[in-house]
């Protein structure tokens, strides 16, 4: 007897399992499935056909794959939740009898999930934990701005606190911040931790304001942040290891005082104030710069490969960076946020302070002279000092990304800024605004520079060389030019004359005939002539392309045609964007030629009347 298949018993109809189905199978609620998904690092699956996955349904429905349902099947957190059920309804037995002696012992006992073995699960080994930072650093710092809520507690923002402000001293004292930038949505910045690039957000400060349900479910964000916390102590910790620093570190400022807890400000401030400030370290310190000494030496013996070369540049730009701000003295005034220029002078081993009379944590005052730069955001400041520059903190943030200390004039006190440009820009990118593609240039140039060993004081002197060697063969061939016409004018005849007379001067020698005529040739071949000018039809170019593309597609082999189709419309995508963004740079210049225009006539104006 021949087993026959029946409909939707194998294939895509048997992989997949709806919601509903998977809760009734796990026996628990909708906010408990959804925490164990979240934990767990299940989401929903797409299937390739999804009318056969959902069994003839036309409808859309969130599907989850059989295999990750009974995964789920067998976690100790599920009993964990069992329990929490049942504890939830005997607490609200015992508070109906109102007997608040047993709803106290009942929430004592109340059963706690415990993610240690999850986060074993989900990370291997350490680099797999290092690569999921930027999703919990993120997530942490956003809850460090969140006051105490009903959903959210103190206790969940205060330790989201805490842990953010580890991470900040960790790459403070590591020097492993590589990019910085400024947009709507906050502080954007990247670091090199452990050979991975890990970017995340820092929120601007605003007050709370409360949201609608609808929009943001913050019982889903705090399962996020459960899971977040346990991997960020876990991170943290082997951090805090590997450049021998003590782990928990000691601040001098409390950030978790009762003060603080009830005032916003009062633990900004001290946030502010724990950040300026070395933490302990052990004595290996020395022994990891020895090592890059080393290795930056073994790098400059072998120069010869392009490889080598490269990594050699990479290093001594990193190098650089590290210490760029060392030596130098910031004070930023009351009216700048302070706590990201804190974060990035402090990376690149830069000393700050502020106001002692306004927030805590101030190191030295503003009458202090040995202080370089003081950074202001305001359009005058009466009281200045002539041994320091005013600048903007917009210099900040371009001097990290340039990696070299930007001169101060287009950056000081009221003055227009530069655009802030992106440094997460790709290298293939289509459109690249003017002022970035001239700093390429300029970067392009330095690099040449660099690889012909010549610094800038040489290129100078290099040139001022070459411009007096070409000025005196100038002078050597003006002179000879004007011996020879005076040679003509003393003979009494003209140049064009003498000249024709040298060339037919005979001697009776026909060899020398022959000669001169040979030259006479060559010269006449070697001349100049101005070439003709070949215009393109830009129709023919444009059907050639359309054919080249053409071919080119007939050549992709069936199963990668649908891949090839995506990369097109990719491509075409980025160049309409591009385009686009063109279009506006064009109108917005525009716009503001028309206004220098209007001003010059309005002036012009005034000066006539």
């Amino acid at each position: 007897m021949v087993k026959r298949n029946h409909k939707y018993q194998s294939g895509e109809g048997a992989q997949y399992m709806t919601r509903k189905t998977a809760m009734r199978k796990l026996q628990l609620s909708m906010q408990d499935f959804r925490r164990l998904c979240i934990l767990k690092g299940i989401y929903p699956r797409e299937p390739k056909h999804r009318v056969i996955a959902q069994r003839g349904s036309t409808d859309i429905k969130i599907l989850y794959h059989k295999k990750d349902i009974t995964f789920l099947l067998h976690e100790p957190i599920v009993w964990t939740l069992r329990d929490r059920k049942i504890f939830n309804r005997r607490i609200a037995h015992a508070r109906a009898k109102g007997n608040n002696l047993l709803k106290n012992v009942r929430m004592a006992n109340y059963p706690e999930i415990k993610l240690d073995h999850i986060i074993k699960e989900r990370f291997p080994t350490f680099v797999d934990a290092i690569k999921e930072l930027d999703d919990c650093m993120t997530l942490l710092f956003l809850f460090s701005t969140f006051p105490a809520m009903k959903v959210i507690t103190r206790d969940v923002t205060s330790l989201a606190r805490r842990l953010t402000i580890e991470f900040m001293h960790y790459v403070i004292a590591s020097k492993s911040l590589r990019k910085v930038f400024v947009s709507i949505k906050g502080y954007y910045f990247q670091a090199d931790i452990k050979g991975e690039l890990i970017t995340w957000i820092v929120p601007h400060y605003y007050p709370f304001q409360p949201q609608r349900k609808e929009y943001v479910d913050f019982k889903i964000m705090k399962s996020f942040a459960d899971f977040f916390t346990v991997m960020a102590g876990f991170v943290n910790y082997r951090l805090y290891n590997s450049i021998n620093m003590v782990y928990p570190p000691q601040f001098s400022v409390s950030i978790d005082s009762n003060e603080s807890r009830t005032n916003e400000d009062t633990f900004v401030s001290e946030r502010i104030a724990a950040l300026n400030m070395d933490l302990l370290r052990s004595d290996h310190q020395g022994a990891e710069a020895e090592d890059e000494e080393i290795d930056l030496k073994l790098l400059d013996n072998d120069k010869d490969s392009e490889q080598v070369r490269k990594m050699h540049e990479e290093a001594m730009s990193l190098n650089k960076l590290k210490n760029l701000f060392k030596g130098l003295k910031f004070f930023i005034n009351r009216e700048v946020p302070r706590e990201p220029l804190v974060f990035i002078i402090r990376c690149f081993g830069g000393k700050v302070s502020w106001d002692k009379h306004l927030f805590v944590g101030a190191t030295f005052d503003e009458t202090d002279e040995s202080i370089t730069h003081q950074i202001v955001d305001r359009p005058s400041l009466n009281n200045q000092y002539i041994s320091r520059d005013y600048v903007q903190p917009q210099w900040i943030f371009d001097t990290v990304n340039q990696r070299k200390l930007l001169p101060t004039n287009k950056y000081f006190i009221g003055a227009v800024l530069p655009p802030h440009l992106s440094p997460f820009n790709r290298d293939d990118a289509v459109y690249v605004p003017p002022e970035e593609a001239a700093m390429q240039t300029g970067n392009e140039f330095e690099k040449q520079n660099r690889a012909e060993g010549i610094s800038d004081d040489e290129d100078e002197d290099f040139g001022m060389e070459e411009a007096r060697q070409q000025v005196q063969l100038d002078y050597a061939l003006v002179k000879a030019f004007k011996e020879e016409k005076a040679e003509a004018l003393s003979s009494g005849k003209p140049e064009d004359q003498a000249d024709e007379e040298e060339e037919d001067y005979d001697d009776g020698d026909d060899e020398d005939k022959q000669q001169k005529s040979q030259v006479k040739e060559k010269k006449k071949k070697m001349a100049v002539v101005s070439g003709q000018i070949y215009k393109e039809n830009p129709k023919e170019q444009k059907q050639l392309t359309k054919q080249e593309e053409g071919l080119r597609a007939k050549m992709v082999k069936s199963r990668h045609k649908k891949l090839y189709r995506n990369l097109l419309d990719k491509q075409k995508k980025a160049t309409k964007e591009a385009n686009l963004l063109r279009e506006k740079r064009q109108h917005i210049d525009k716009q503001k030629r028309q206004e220098q225009t209007q001003k010059r006539k309005a002036q012009r104006k005034e000066i006539l009347a």
